[in-house]
């Protein structure tokens, strides 16, 4: 006799109901009818495929597009006793053939997988022998060229539906606008299928937006307000060091985590974190995903999100247990500048990308319609400065060269070099004394690299190369002999990558063939930036209702976000008599917005506004550590 679903759930989870949706879901899977489930964060996506897997004979394919997602996920099932394999990077080819002999014979129920896994033949032909009932794509948006986290490879994934052309497939995703949903649907050939979709309201949540120049101080403050966890999203490696600093000196609990970090030490710092050993994670935003922590109470932005997907799936980490949090976007004047200037001045324009494949021709002497097998090795800082070729516009031309496969570059090409000086400072200037002849190179990396004594830091070996006269090899060389005698940590990465020519070469027709679709993506990009930066400054709708809004649902006020908390407006006579007031004290000397609070006797957001105002008509200004100051004239 067939085991329940309720049965299922009450054995492996311990809960005697689904949530909402999950049961319909469930039933149309077992009914061999596809789902595209658009479920909130928290809202219980991998039940809707790990249930109907199994009450049915068989294995389920699931795809995935973060190892520590599917390595969560595989850990998650085994510790119920369910057994689970998982196909990650660094795995040898004898591996992978009894990986794949055990889902085969050995009575596996999950086989976890990148979308990169199936352009492997080998993992193609053992799933065809395998008795699959059911595939499941997750993070479904990915395969959308609309999605924020577009990954070609997800592409890919249609090929499950001829591999396994009984299984019925779900997609699942948590940052879904309708155009996404439409592409999800297309591009996975899901056959009529269910689309069921939940609330994406989280309203346990409140979303604030802080502007304020001394972010610092918010930081603590709010995260000095719980003594709960909480997430600070950064958008840099450097950030999150430094941030997790100031927090511990600040006697606030805090350690930091991103991609750059090994293994082990993720490992140890996400246990301390999942343990309540350490109350705050400073991280880059891929932390996070696939971690089911449910008491986190606050999620801090202290730089600009790049889209409302990617902020709305990272806020809703917090508060999954059903109690109040709060997610923060703490924000300045300078930051648009900033968010535009990362994520808009480095999209790359038709011309350009026409421009930059025919150097990388004729670079490689490679002529006009000839077709070549070489894989060519191309020194990316020597290339760019031939050419007189902007770097991080050309990282990403190329990148999207490859991805519209008109080269293929190796793995390595987003790897770079690092170092940071651990010996004392008394210790280097010795050093340089007793080694006079790399004297140079030392000088040149720290004239031109700060925080290099207190973080890992990239360098470009090419540019400090041309800087001391002498070859980029000698300065290889220099490190490697710095490193070997305890003076730097040096993680090195070669600038050579290796480039395949994938079609013969046609120039401006080369790209025209996908030149269309460039121009829609940075428009959509473009648009995201937008979208996010009105939502930011949009302080006259309910920041639910907004957020909402955007993946095409509506909603009654929140009640709880900064804008349906906000006070009523302050008279104009108030916010001028505030501006007077703190005129005379920038007259005395310049001061931080923490120190005007203290010396002008006016409400917080009477000072606020009059400093907007007078910021705005350049009666002051902001100096490098953050003090505001009577404007030059």
């Amino acid at each position: 006799m067939q085991i329940s679903p309720k049965d299922i759930l009450k054995k492996y989870w311990g809960f005697s109901e689904f949530k909402e949706s999950q049961e319909e879901i469930i039933s149309s899977i077992l009914d061999k009818k596809d789902v595209l489930a658009l479920l909130p964060t928290g809202g219980g996506k991998s039940l809707c495929f790990q249930v109907p897997a199994l009450v049915n004979d068989g294995i389920c394919i699931v795809v995935s597009p973060l190892i520590a997602l599917i390595k969560n996920q595989v850990d998650t099932l085994k510790s119920k006793n369910i057994k689970a394999i998982a196909l990650t990077g660094g795995i040898s080819q004898n591996e992978v053939v009894d990986l794949l002999d055990n889902c085969l014979y050995g009575n596996y129920k999950f086989l976890y997988l990148s979308p990169e896994r199936l352009q492997q033949d080998l993992v193609k032909d053992r799933i065809q022998e395998m008795n699959v009932n059911l595939i499941a794509i997750d993070e479904a948006h990915c395969i959308s060229q609309w999605g924020n986290d577009f990954r070609p490879s997800y592409l890919t994934c249609s090929i499950l539906r001829d591999l396994a052309p009984e299984a019925p497939m779900i997609a699942l995703t948590a940052t879904a606008t309708p155009i996404v949903a439409k592409d999800i649907v297309e591009n996975l050939h899901l056959n009529n299928p269910l689309i069921k979709k939940t609330s994406f309201a989280r309203d346990n949540i409140a979303f604030n937006v802080r502007w304020d120049e001394d972010k610092n101080y918010q930081l603590k403050e709010i995260l000095r307000s719980s003594t709960q966890s909480g997430i600070v999203y950064v958008r840099t490696r450097k950030l999150t060091n430094e941030l997790a600093n100031y927090l511990v000196a600040e006697k606030i609990s805090a350690t930091f985590y991103h991609g750059g970090l090994s293994k082990e030490i993720k490992g140890e710092r996400l246990k301390l974190w999942l343990e309540d050993k350490v109350q705050v994670m400073v991280a880059t935003n891929a932390f996070g995903m696939g971690i089911d922590k449910p008491d986190v109470s606050t999620i801090i932005h202290y730089q600009i999100p790049d889209s409302i997907e990617n902020y709305f799936q990272e806020a809703g980490r917090g508060g999954r247990n059903g109690t109040p949090a709060t997610a923060t976007v703490l924000i300045n004047k300078a930051d648009e500048t900033q968010v535009k200037r990362q994520f808009l001045s480095g999209l790359p324009t038709v011309p350009y990308l026409k421009t930059l494949y025919n150097k990388l021709n004729n670079y490689f002497q490679i002529s006009f319609g000839e077709s070549t097998t070489e894989t060519y090795q191309l020194n990316f800082n020597a290339f760019c400065a031939t050419y007189s070729l902007s770097p991080f516009l050309t990282y990403n031309a190329l990148r999207i060269l490859d991805q519209n496969s008109v080269i293929a570059l190796s793995e390595s090409f987003s790897k770079k070099t690092s170092i940071r000086f651990i010996a004392p400072k008394n210790h280097i200037f010795d050093y340089i004394d007793r080694y006079g002849k790399i004297a140079p190179v030392i000088q040149i990396i720290l004239r031109t690299y700060g925080g290099i004594f207190e973080y890992d830091t990239k360098i470009n070996t090419y540019t400090i190369a041309k800087k001391s006269g002498i070859s980029e090899r000698e300065v290889v060389k220099v490190l490697e002999q710095l490193k070997k005698d305890e003076i730097i940590t040096y993680t090195a990465q070669h600038n050579d990558i290796e480039v395949l020519f994938l079609v013969p070469r046609e120039d401006d027709r080369t790209i025209n063939l996908f030149a269309k679709k460039v121009e829609l993506l940075t428009a959509q990009k473009t648009k995201n930036i937008a979208a996010v930066l009105q939502y930011l400054k949009n302080d006259k709708v309910c920041r639910s209702q907004q957020l909402l809004a955007y993946f095409g649902e509506t909603k009654k006020a929140c009640g709880h976000c900064d804008v349906c908390l906000k006070t009523p407006p302050i008279a104009a006579e108030i916010i001028a008599l505030a501006k007077e007031a703190i005129l005379m004290q920038l007259h005395i000397k310049p001061k931080t917005s923490r120190e005007i609070i203290k010396t002008v006797l006016y409400k917080e957001t009477a000072i606020f506004n009059a400093l907007q105002a007078l910021l705005e008509d350049e009666i002051i200004e902001i100096n490098e550590i953050n003090e505001y100051k009577i404007a030059k004239t």
